[in-house]
């Protein structure tokens, strides 16, 4: 892979599709948004990054609230700072497309939902989970009690070993139970 000059080889899209759950036109838009982002310099280069600040303007994030941990997921920056690269930008609405498995999906929105990337859900995740969801104006915003009562709750329904924290096996049982998950866990171009 590496290919994010102004074309795609043909080459280059046939491996996207096979390590993608992406169509071949699918790539070829995501290619052409994810040209547009870049700066005019930039187009030429193979592996140029677009800044999470612009990435984040998509229609298809802009109102997603959790649209900065999903650029950092995503990001394979060195420095941290949620920019992608292209292949970066297709994993992303690989993850995100209808033909992702059950799996891929819960995996990246654990780790999306996993704050502080130690492996767990811990209450702390849970409640910027929460916030994320809820918004946080004053009139949005959960009591502490409410909070805490809230925890609780998803606690006591997923902690399955019962050790005050979500691990992705228990987070992926809950899912399985969800059958609008994988429907409401997309992004479409």
């Amino acid at each position: 892979m590496g290919t994010t000059a102004s074309q795609l080889s043909k080459e280059s899209l046939s491996e996207y599709q096979e390590l993608t759950f992406l169509t071949k036109q699918e790539i070829l838009l995501a290619h052409k948004r994810f040209t547009e982002l870049l700066e005019k310099h930039e187009k030429d280069q193979i592996d140029a990054r677009v800044s999470m600040g612009k990435i984040i303007t998509l229609p298809e994030l802009k109102s997603n609230p959790f649209k900065e941990r999903i650029c950092q997921v995503f990001s394979t920056s060195e420095q941290k700072d949620g920019s992608l690269t292209f292949e970066d930008f297709l994993d992303l609405l690989s993850a995100f497309s209808d033909s992702a498995t059950l799996e891929i999906k819960s995996h990246y929105a654990f780790r999306i939902f996993d704050f502080d990337d130690d492996g767990t859900l811990d209450c702390a995740d849970l409640e910027k989970l929460v916030n994320c969801l809820t918004g946080e104006t004053n009139d949005a915003k959960l009591s502490s009690t409410e909070m805490k009562q809230l925890i609780s709750n998803i606690l006591e329904e997923s902690d399955i070993d019962k050790d005050g924290t979500v691990n992705l096996s228990e987070f992926q049982h809950v899912i399985s139970r969800s059958p609008d998950f994988v429907s409401s866990f997309k992004i479409v171009l």
